[in-house]
């Protein structure tokens, strides 16, 4: 072997020079390897064996693949000789003299612990402790050295020491057990508690070869959660190191080899066994990583006991250095800039399980991919099962839905912390793939929690596995991976053995027919709960229904939007200007917020008209407000026209947007452009069968009355002939069916509400009368006389110009009044205009031709409502006449004069 500190000997004798070195490993009780200072790599090393004594031989394992050879085990006290030689040198300084070199190359020779011979000679340390024997047969009697071994090996026998104790040195014999029947129970039995042990061996950097005490257990352990560049063992034989595996390897011997240590088996996964080995001076596992000898391994990381985020901050130091096997890395996030790599931005939208668009503090919106994770998905064969039914991901793939959901409550107009952690190159399409453009991956949190972390250990979303050397991963992957172990282990989500959930959400967006029967639910619903899942532009979205379970396309009411560009049978039509500034508005404002909704009416296509409110503001106004929309003359019916014709005022003063290049009309277009529209008065004969207790009647057309006749008679004709089974319905809310009234008589009804068994709550769709009755009187209506065969002939109206008192008394008279005058009474009925739930009419009394509404003014029982529109003036003036005679009279609620002076606010009117 090379020389440690000096030339190597040919001629050796007395005169020998004297070498030093660092004792790198104790062979046995008379054997060492010295090893030199490593200048710039592994030094170089030899073995010294000590001269003039004999210590017993260690044990042997038998040779791999030589079944006639046998284990050899230890002589007697050789085991402690190695100890004792061990525990003094290892990792010292010593110096030596080679006196002996064998022709093949064994060298012997005197070692001294320290720098010079004045330090303790090791030989004569082993025989002073009966340890060794002295080589008496080459003894010269004029050699002092030989002499003094003699003479102590002498001392070391009548002291009765060591090997020349009484009782021989059986006790001395390790029992030493090379190979473990079941390794991972015996891991398991050790319950993850430090053992004690000696490094017997280094493979590489990470691989290592301990005696456990005091079982002597031979064993190979492997670091948990790191690798080291490793020895690739060739075709003859041959073994060509990686690079940086021998400076790993030094690295390792020099800090542990034959060190008493404590080990920590913390797993053992085909066989191979994990472990911690601890040192006083350190953990070895996080040195080799900050040292760059070592990267961080996904598999192994998550048995690691000592803390993953250690490891990861160790590499991510080394990585930042460019140490060692990193010397030619580079960051994922490198040619960013540091406002780029951290920043807070408000989440606009969330796109799907993994993927949200953000909106910096710029201004700029930006697509942020959840790093490491994927979203619930669907394998081919099942998602081509059903090929006629249109595909749609986010309520047919199992888990998906609940992904969106979990991140749209959590994040949806908040503003996160997002720290980039890579970003993924653009792809190609490939052979079975799609292409991807860039991709922006970061780690983004609410509130110190990981939203992606949050949505793995919900079971919602699966971590991606990568190749060893793939650094564009998550900054937290093994946060995310022991979140996923949680979720698997208690079957949350995707990991459940449950049925996973079904959403059967009905698109009626453009359904005209499916619109139509769905129209009366959310007329009659008022105010309704919804979700904005698109914006097609600043007035036009798409709604998602969650008590109905439905998609509905939805347009604002009393406004006119700037159109954006669309595709028409004569070519693109050109965006209007603004249209893009109303539709980011109304992005911004509501897209994928939990919102209210009005609706009044519906269009020819199917798509539903109304109000809608986000936190107490409409929509309509904030857009009229924000000059991004013009008030439309339908908004002139509804309650909120005052507000938006103000709004449009302001905005028209200021010349804003759409306002902007606006000139007021002369004297003369104005007059022309609001002459006088005439009002219609076309009385058509109504047969009035139910009125409500807030004023609102219900009444059949007679024309169609002997329809419902006819029908009704062959209905209960059939009924008589095969009567339904008592209790046989089961209620469903929104169901048609058939209705027992308290007459005995079968009724067409809908069933509202569903409280139990014995109380359905009923709408009697012919009549408009309602009911609380038992599901023993219901039955199923045959399709015969379904209302695609006949419409439900109840059509609910209110009085025109009227407004019913607020007063319970009042109201009460009002409604007793009207009773006594029109139920079950045919009268003449004209539409004068619509309100938000029901047409606004005047009804005639069918034989005096007189005006019932103008007549319950007259009387004093109720008060005008007035109109602004032109062309019921004339109506309005009439009614307010009659007002004006009312409370001169001091007719009933005039009889203390107009208390709307004073307490219209208290009291709920308006004049």
């Amino acid at each position: 072997m090379a020389s440690v500190s000096a030339p190597a000997q040919t001629a050796l004798g007395q005169g020998s020079p004297l070498q030093r070195g660092i004792v790198k490993m104790v062979l046995s009780g008379c054997a060492i390897i010295v090893r030199g200072q490593p200048r710039g790599g592994p030094p170089p090393e030899r073995q010294i064996n000590l001269s003039n004594i004999r210590t017993g031989a260690m044990a042997r394992r038998a040779a791999q693949g030589q079944p006639d050879t046998k284990d050899t085990p230890d002589e007697p006290w050789a085991f402690q000789a190695r100890e004792f030689l061990r525990k003094k040198l290892i990792g010292k300084e010593v110096c030596f003299t080679v006196e002996i070199k064998t022709s093949l190359g064994r060298e012997y020779g005197m070692v001294y612990l320290g720098k010079d011979t004045s330090g303790e000679n090791i030989a004569e340390s082993l025989v002073n402790e009966g340890l060794a024997t002295v080589r008496r047969e080459g003894i010269r009697g004029n050699n002092p050295e030989q002499a003094k071994l003699c003479e102590l090996e002498d001392q070391s026998k009548s002291s009765k020491k060591g090997m020349w104790s009484e009782g021989g040195g059986a006790h001395t014999i390790r029992d030493i057990k090379y190979n473990i029947e079941n390794p991972r129970n015996f891991v398991d039995s050790l319950h993850q508690k430090p053992i004690n042990a000696i490094i017997e061996h280094v493979r590489d950097g990470s691989v290592v070869r301990a005696l456990l005490l005091p079982d002597y257990y031979l064993v190979t352990v492997m670091l948990s959660g790191i690798k080291c560049p490793t020895f690739k063992r060739e075709a003859d034989g041959t073994e060509t190191p990686e690079p940086f595996a021998a400076e790993a390897k030094f690295f390792t011997e020099s800090r542990l080899l034959q060190r008493d240590v404590q080990i920590i088996l913390e797993s053992c996964p085909n066989q191979v066994i994990l472990g911690t080995i601890l040192h006083p001076n350190g953990n070895i596992t996080e040195l080799l990583l900050k040292e760059g000898f070592a990267r961080c391994v996904d598999w192994s990381m998550a048995v690691y006991t000592q803390g993953a985020e250690k490891l990861r901050a160790a590499e991510r130091s080394a990585k930042e250095r460019k140490v060692r096997i990193w010397k030619d890395y580079v960051a994922p996030t490198a040619n960013l800039d540091q406002k780029d790599r951290q920043f807070v931005a408000k989440v606009m939208q969330v796109v799907n399980a993994d993927a949200m668009v953000v909106k910096l503090n710029s201004g700029e919106y930006k697509t942020i991919h959840l790093s490491s994770i994927r979203p619930p998905r669907i394998e081919g064969e099942e998602k081509n099962k059903d090929k006629d039914k249109r595909f749609r991901p986010l309520y047919d793939i199992p888990y998906m839905f609940e992904a969106r959901e979990f991140l749209r409550k959590k994040l949806i107009g908040k503003k996160v912390n997002v720290t980039v952690d890579y970003v993924r190159a653009a792809t190609g399409p490939g052979e079975g793939t799609p292409a991807f453009p860039e991709r922006t991956c970061a780690t983004v949190t609410i509130g110190g929690i990981n939203i992606a972390e949050a949505l793995v250990s919900k079971g919602l979303a699966t971590v991606i596995r990568y190749r060893q050397d793939d650094d564009q991963r998550s900054s937290h992957y093994d946060e995310l991976l022991a979140a996923e172990a949680r979720a698997i282990k208690n079957g949350k989500g995707l990991h459940s053995k449950k049925e996973f959930p079904i959403h059967r959400v009905a698109d009626i967006s453009g359904e005209t027919q499916k619109a139509k029967q769905f129209l009366p639910f959310l007329q009659r619903a008022g105010r309704s709960e919804a979700v904005v899942e698109y914006v097609f532009s600043g007035s036009r979205l798409k709604l998602y229904m969650p008590k109905e379970t439905c998609l509905i396309t939805f347009l604002l009411a009393g406004i006119e939007c700037p159109r954006s560009s669309r595709n028409t049978p004569g070519g693109m039509q050109v965006a209007e200007p603004f249209s893009d500034e109303a539709m980011l508005f109304t992005k911004e404002l509501v897209l994928q917020r939990e919102v209210e909704v009005e609706v009044e009416s519906m269009d020819k296509a199917g798509n539903f008209i109304g109000w809608l409110h986000i936190e107490g503001v409409n929509l309509s106004v904030a857009l009229v407000e924000n000059a991004l929309s013009k008030v439309h003359f339908t908004a002139e019916r509804s309650s909120y026209y005052k507000t938006l014709v103000s709004a449009e005022e302001t905005c028209r003063q200021k010349k804003e947007k759409i306002w902007a290049n606006y000139e007021e009309k002369t004297v003369e277009e104005v007059v022309r452009l609001s002459e006088e529209k005439e009002r219609v008065a076309n009385y058509r004969p109504v047969y009035v069968t139910e009125i409500s207790d807030n004023l609102h009647f219900y009444a059949q057309d007679v024309e169609t009355g002997g329809q419902l006749e006819s029908l009704m008679e062959t209905m209960r004709a059939e009924i008589a002939g095969q009567p339904p089974v008592e209790g046989s319905y089961s209620a469903r809310r929104g169901e048609y069916c058939l209705a027992k009234f308290a007459d005995g008589e079968w009724y067409r009804a809908r069933v509202e509400k569903v409280e139990s068994p014995a109380k359905v709550h009923v709408y009697y769709i012919d009549y408009g009368n309602r009911e609380v009755v038992s599901s023993t009187r219901l039955a199923a209506m045959p399709p015969a006389f379904s209302t695609r065969t006949l419409p439900a002939q109840a059509t609910e109206y209110t009085f025109g110009f009227i407004q019913v008192p607020q007063d319970e008394d009042a109201r009460a008279d009002v409604v007793d009044c009207v009773v006594r005058d029109i139920q079950n009474s045919q009268c003449l009925l004209n539409v004068e205009y619509t309100g938000a739930s029901c047409p606004h009419v005047t009804i005639l009394f069918g034989d005096t031709k007189e005006d019932v509404g103008l007549g319950l003014v007259k009387e004093g029982l109720v008060m005008v409502d007035v109109r602004k529109e032109k062309h019921l003036q004339k109506m309005v003036t009439e009614y307010l006449n009659s007002q004006e005679s009312a409370k001169s009279a001091r007719l009933n609620i005039w009889r203390y004069g107009d208390f709307r002076a004073d307490d219209a606010d208290e009291f709920g009117y308006r004049r």
